[in-house]
């Protein structure tokens, strides 16, 4: 693979709503490039970007990959992201490295919700230059004005049409190139063939011609001035305007095709060329300064294979990333030795001797270097900002299928948390659950999927249960617990008297009032850990005791049979006999949670945290969406990740933390008891 110099290189990340053709548009611009023999098609599982057997098997995008189209001397890096939520971390890893979008639209659906998500991120980032190709003009239903209507209603910016789509669905044959007033045919190949426009387009061609103009002028203050004084740009002004005015994110240009039929795929890539940013014209420096500068480069992403290794890939911001160098993690304050550098043509690596500022690549078997990271020269140590990847919601407990795999489960799923930051994983010590978070049912079922796969562990997942807690609303005084036992040679003997109340603003105190040596003073740290370990297990249900005061308050001894074990299992039996005496109770776990949806969603969302006991603490706006603040009992938001994408049409996220422990209502503590005992007893 050659060498590109930072002016050369578009890096543009492919988005779109799942189903779009993204994938299959990704496809037909490498075939049109040279770099593939042959057109690979989604439902034949051969594309060069879905190449996974998790893609391959469900046909659409699970990972963000990386493929190289050269053409016209120059490099496009495309990043094929997934398309549905689930994956939506990596789209926003590809979000951090790439300098402008293709954003493909299906000609039949419109504006779909991650079409709309990914638009808001990119409207973030400082208006991120877009590209939009509406694909699928050849199906039925193709509708390309009626798309066009649902962008200006549902997305941000000045949408411009570059090209007209000439017919729709069977009738569909070419596109009329607005800027060059020219039309293109295609065979059944996808064979170009310039003619003239139709005679029925031409109005709407030369209509639509004067808005593109309209917009280029737009992008330059002289520019503008000459439009305004009624004179006319020059093919080169208009292309410059244009260009000046996307890259600002003032002008969203609009083109149109069939990426299955290979139909108007070839102009893309022109477009993108000539009017996409290189990384010189958004660092808004000169190649050579970029090129010159100290290293640094961000790790956007890591593969790990059993068998491979770990393989991590990253973008060059400044200075030459070169093969068989030595680098300085900023992050790890580590040195990291870097092998052979490749550029990737999906599973595919190609060997490269440097990649200069603004490429992208990959490199194997890093030690310590973990996705977020910065590469650089330890002479000159900086940190990137690294990715801001979303918060997991949807938790599930794990545990081997076969009993003894257990360590190679630990093994298994460290290697998936390094190749995936959006998931968690965590211990529960109350519970003695393995818990493992992710973003969603399709997430964490292909997470088991690669357990399998790629380590051989197979896994038996379920909800999590719930870490209640038990504590006591009275009081019981004077509580007997007396432990004598009797044998050849030196006996048992404890005895001792509480008295329990309920702490509503501690965990536990412990507390002694003996008078007179009823108890010797040796023996009351033996008591109050007797007491501790007994509260590791209530008598409703087996959870652990909380909110508690016990005070000693009497008790006797033997000079021979006493000891601390015997004082220990003594304060023990009194301790439950007082439980039983102090009203007991069962105490849920209550979380405060932060929703962030849609306007128009607001009353289900409501009526939904109403059904599951859920209490609304306030409201406030934000851009479109609302945030709503409610506190909800632990057991009842499990699922909500799915509930809330079910009720939001993707549209709402939500996030929570824990506040306290709270009162079970008598109706469903009965219920928990009743199952945890049964539980038990299987």
């Amino acid at each position: 693979m050659n060498v590109y110099p930072s002016n050369n290189i578009r890096n543009v990340g492919i988005v779109a709503h799942g189903g779009s053709g993204k994938t299959s548009l990704a496809e037909a611009l490498l075939f049109n490039a040279g770099a593939t023999k042959r057109l690979g098609k989604v439902d034949e599982g051969n594309t060069v970007t879905d190449y996974h057997p998790e893609e391959i098997k469900r046909k659409v995008s699970i990972n963000t990959s990386l493929a190289i189209a050269e053409w016209q001397k120059h490099k496009i890096n495309l990043l094929d992201t997934p398309g549905y939520s689930d994956f939506f971390g990596d789209v926003l890893a590809a979000l951090r490295v790439v300098d402008s979008l293709l954003v493909v639209i299906s000609a039949v659906d419109g504006v779909k919700v991650q079409t709309e998500i990914v638009w808001e991120e990119a409207d973030k980032r400082n208006k991120m230059p877009r590209l939009v190709y509406i694909n699928k003009m050849d199906r039925e239903n193709a509708n390309f004005h009626k798309v066009i209507d649902s962008m200006r209603e549902k997305l941000s910016g000045n949408i411009v049409p570059l090209q007209l789509p000439i017919g729709a669905a069977e009738t569909f044959s070419g596109i009329i190139d607005l800027l060059e007033q020219k039309a293109y045919t295609y065979d059944k190949n996808g064979n170009e063939k310039e003619t003239a426009i139709p005679a029925e387009y031409n109005d709407e061609a030369a209509s639509l011609r004067e808005a593109i103009v309209e917009a280029a002028a737009e992008g330059d203050d002289e520019l503008l001035m000459k439009y305004l004084e009624g004179e006319e740009l020059t093919a080169q002004e208009i292309k410059s305007g244009l260009k000046k005015a996307i890259a600002e994110g003032k002008v969203i240009p609009v083109l149109c095709g069939s990426a299955l039929k290979n139909m108007a795929v070839k102009p893309v890539l022109n477009y993108i060329k000539d009017y996409l940013p290189s990384p010189v014209e958004v660092a808004d420096r000169t190649a050579a300064d970029l090129e010159k500068d100290n290293l640094a480069a961000l790790v956007f992403k890591t593969l790990a294979d059993p068998y491979v290794g770990k393989l991590s890939m990253f973008r060059v911001y400044s200075g030459v990333l070169k093969s068989d160098s030595v680098v300085y993690n900023s992050n790890r304050e580590s040195e990291e030795k870097i092998g052979q550098i490749f550029t990737l043509q999906g599973k595919n690596q190609l060997p490269v001797s440097e990649l200069k500022a603004g490429d992208i690549g990959a490199v194997a078997k890093l030690q310590v270097t973990t996705t977020g990271d910065t590469l650089c020269s330890k002479a000159n140590p900086v940190q990137l900002p690294t990715i801001e990847f979303p918060e997991p919601t949807l938790p599930l407990a794990i545990k081997p299928k076969s009993k003894g795999d257990e360590d190679k489960l630990s093994n298994a799923l460290a290697r998936l948390l390094e190749e995936d930051p959006t998931l968690r994983l965590s211990k529960n010590n109350e519970t003695r659950e393995t818990i493992l978070t992710g973003m969603g049912e399709t997430h964490i079922d292909i997470t088991m999927e690669r357990l399998q796969r790629k380590f051989g562990v197979e896994v038996e997942t379920s909800i999590p249960l719930v870490p209640y807690r038990e504590t006591i609303r009275g009081t019981a005084n004077r509580v007997e617990g007396k432990h004598k036992k009797q044998t050849g040679g030196h006996g048992q003997y404890g005895h001792v008297f509480i008295d329990i109340s309920p702490l509503p603003d501690n965990e536990f105190e412990f507390t002694e009032t003996i008078f007179g040596g009823a108890v010797p003073r040796q023996y009351i740290p033996a008591v109050e850990k007797g007491i501790r370990e007994a509260m590791q297990e209530g008598i409703l249900a087996g959870y652990p005791v909380t909110n508690i005061k016990v005070n000693l308050a009497d008790g006797s001894y033997h000079t021979v049979d006493s000891s601390e074990m015997a004082f220990k299992i003594a304060a023990a039996l009194a301790f439950r006999k007082a439980l039983e005496q102090a009203k007991p109770v069962l105490l849920e776990p209550i979380m405060n949670v932060e929703i962030t949806v849609p306007e128009q969603f607001m009353g289900d969302i409501m009526g939904d945290l109403n059904s599951r006991r859920g209490r609304i603490l306030g409201m406030e706006a934000q851009g479109k969406n609302q945030i709503i603040r409610a506190q909800v009992p632990l057991a009842e938001m499990y699922r909500y990740a799915i509930d809330l994408k079910s009720i939001t049409q993707g549209r709402g996220h939500f996030k929570m933390e824990f506040d306290k422990y709270e009162e079970v209502p008598v109706s469903i503590a009965e219920k928990v008891i009743q199952e945890t005992k049964k539980n038990k007893e299987e």
